[in-house]
């Protein structure tokens, strides 16, 4: 796919990647058009067959399609600044994980790492989709682990807005649609964190 916004963006790789990873990026405006439960089932499908430790599949999904309940139950776990662009998205998703191993009488160090693998195979879904994914760590977590009613073992990680490319950045605060029109990304140089010998606090 060649593109997947409206919006001009640049992505200077040094190194040829394929084109679903170079046009990926995040928007916090979408376009209006809802997205039908039959095309969430396949974001999630595609998480599913995401590799974790012991095959344990620690993730767990709490979704809502804008207009229903579970929607709005999940946009006021949201910060503040979240929730001042996050309404513009058709579907909002509140990640967890397992913390311990099958039994609960071991922790489950990798369970992050494997909610991480889930989410790299729905973007890249969802962009196949002419989807944007927009990953949020500011949440309410023990709001929303109280609200969706989730047990002490498992841990409320993140929330993720979706929606089809093509939203007005004029939708947005005007600190956020300077962003948004941002042409540039931005990345760290692979000498500042991959290291063919010795690590280097750089």
């Amino acid at each position: 796919m060649e593109k997947t916004s409206n919006l001009n963006k640049n992505t200077p790789v040094n190194h040829s990647i394929l084109e679903s990873i170079k046009n990926r990026w995040s928007p916090r405006v979408f376009a209006h058009t809802p997205i039908a439960e039959k095309d969430a089932k396949k974001l999630l499908e595609a998480g599913r067959w995401a590799p974790s430790a012991s095959n344990l599949q620690p993730w767990r999904v709490i979704w809502g399609l804008k207009g229903s309940t579970t929607y709005d139950r999940i946009f006021n776990c949201l910060d503040e600044f979240n929730q001042s662009w996050a309404g513009n998205s058709q579907m909002l998703w509140l990640n967890a994980f397992k913390k311990t191993m099958n039994k609960g009488e071991q922790e489950n160090f990798h369970a992050l790492h494997d909610l991480g693998l889930f989410m790299g195979n729905v973007v890249h879904q969802a962009n196949s989709m002419e989807m944007g994914v927009h990953q949020m760590a500011g949440i309410d977590f023990k709001k929303a682990q109280k609200e969706f009613q989730f047990t002490e073992e498992y841990h409320v990680a993140t929330a993720v807005a979706f929606g089809y490319f093509g939203g007005d950045p004029d939708d947005l605060p005007a600190d956020l649609k300077e962003q948004e029109l941002k042409e540039t990304r931005e990345r760290k140089s692979q000498d500042k964190f991959a290291f063919n010998g010795n690590f280097q606090n750089k």
